[in-house]
């Protein structure tokens, strides 16, 4: 038995030193866990503690073994401990791990998504994708001098104030948590995906007001909703219209769905681009990237201030380089996409799951969808059945060895390691459900 579920006082057996643990943990941290979505809150029951993995495989604390489509939620497109990557790492602790000055591995990192994404002239490394969009926020309102952001319903975009902003009555948004002042919720405005009329509503009344329009061409935070190429477009053209700078999130994206991530797929080059997870190799970074007459408005060469101590920090820009250097030639992402649509075959004729996938990202969900639209690209699209038959599926899927991650809305991910067996364990898995 691989469950970690509990039910009143029993515990499973074989979660024992997981269970241990997580009592541990919740004495000494909030909710036991430090990202809200590890604590399992969604799943009906508690946290796998994990201790190593290789491959495509987890093992937890109890000694189980898991076959992981979370892969650390998208950074490890090559898998848990390649090679290349941990040469790479294990390179840069034996030269010292943070040196707090510069050092040539930020600026070869950077040279190669360049050469790569040529519009991406200038980058500035960050230590998360938050704060990769909280920096391009603030260079957005100092180079056109306004104050006003449009977000839009379903996009994640980190825990930074401004983005912890969800829909209220009409453009106008309310704060998600506590602790955001009515100033920022003012500042921030959110419209619907994939709606061109009310994109044209925000920006016939609100466009001169506004210093970004920020999106995810691929969110994947509120189920996987790939936003389509007219609505992308139709974005970017009213942003050059009205002077606002069009800024893409594709922390997930990036270097996921192609070298050139959402940008290269709509040949859409935006202002500003923000990156995490996949330039980074697995370990923490961000990033954000433009022209470089934008980019030159960053200290120290201009007024728009941002530093971090640990920014470009050796051990992730060497693991960077060693992920992105395998990603170069397109055999990955052509690998990638066999595995997904096997996957996709395989779960097409099981009743009562639906799979969205674009490339290596996938999102499975248990129910319909409400408008009937194939695939749903807004979160109006879904009703409460996906999260009511949720912890039931996840129990199951754990069960058999399955590791997704624990939360019905978000999206998984397939990575080199993965093996065609991987995938008929998971269809099998889905088909016993």
């Amino acid at each position: 038995m691989r469950a970690m579920h509990t039910t009143g006082s029993a515990v499973n057996k074989a979660a024992e030193r997981s269970s241990e643990l997580y009592s541990r943990a919740l004495a000494v941290s909030p909710g036991g866990v430090h990202s809200p979505v590890r604590a399992f809150g969604q799943t009906g029951g508690s946290p796998l503690f994990i201790r190593s993995a290789e491959g495509s495989t987890l093992t937890d604390v109890d000694g189980n073994t898991y076959t992981d489509f979370c892969m650390a939620f998208g950074p490890l497109i090559l898998g848990h401990n390649d090679p290349a990557v941990a040469a790479a790492a294990h390179a840069a602790l034996d030269d010292g791990w943070s040196y707090g000055t510069a050092e040539p591995w930020s600026t070869e990192l950077a040279e190669l998504t360049r050469a790569g994404i040529p519009w991406a002239e200038k980058i500035r490394f960050v230590n998360s994708g938050t704060e990769a969009v909280m920096s391009a926020l603030r260079l957005a309102r100092a180079v056109t001098g306004r104050n006003r952001i449009l977000k839009f319903a379903g996009c994640y975009h980190g825990h930074t104030d401004a983005m912890l902003i969800e829909a209220g009555s009409g453009l106008a948004g309310t704060a998600s948590s506590a602790g955001i002042t009515p100033g920022v919720a003012v500042d921030t405005l959110v419209a619907p995906l994939n709606d061109v009329d009310e994109l044209h509503t925000a920006f016939d009344l609100y466009g001169h007001e506004l210093a970004a329009a920020i999106i995810e061409p691929m969110p994947a935070n509120h189920g996987l909703l790939p936003q389509t190429g007219e609505f992308l477009g139709e974005l970017a053209s009213l942003c050059r219209q009205h002077g606002t700078q069009l800024i893409f999130d594709e922390v997930i994206s990036g270097f996921r769905t192609g070298f050139g991530g959402c940008a290269e797929r709509f040949t859409i080059e935006p202002d500003i681009v923000t990156w995490g997870k996949i330039i980074g190799g697995g370990f923490p970074v961000g990033a954000y990237a433009g022209r470089a007459e934008l980019m030159q408005h960053i200290a120290p060469e201009g007024d728009v201030y941002q530093a971090g101590t640990l920014s470009a920090n050796p051990v992730a820009m060497r693991a960077g380089l060693a992920t992105l250097l395998q990603l170069q030639d397109g055999s990955v992402y052509n690998y990638l996409e066999q595995l997904g649509v096997q996957l996709e075959r395989g779960i097409a004729g099981i009743d009562g799951i639906n799979i969205t996938r674009v490339d290596s990202v996938f999102w499975l969900w248990p129910g319909s969808s409400v408008s009937g639209e194939a695939p749903p690209r807004s979160p109006a699209c879904f009703d409460n059945t996906v999260t009511e038959r949720f912890p039931d599926f996840y129990s199951h899927l754990l069960e058999a060895g399955i590791y997704l991650p624990p939360s019905p809305w978000e999206a998984c991910f397939i990575a080199a390691a993965h093996q065609p067996e991987d995938m008929e364990k998971l269809v099998a898995a889905i088909g016993s459900f």
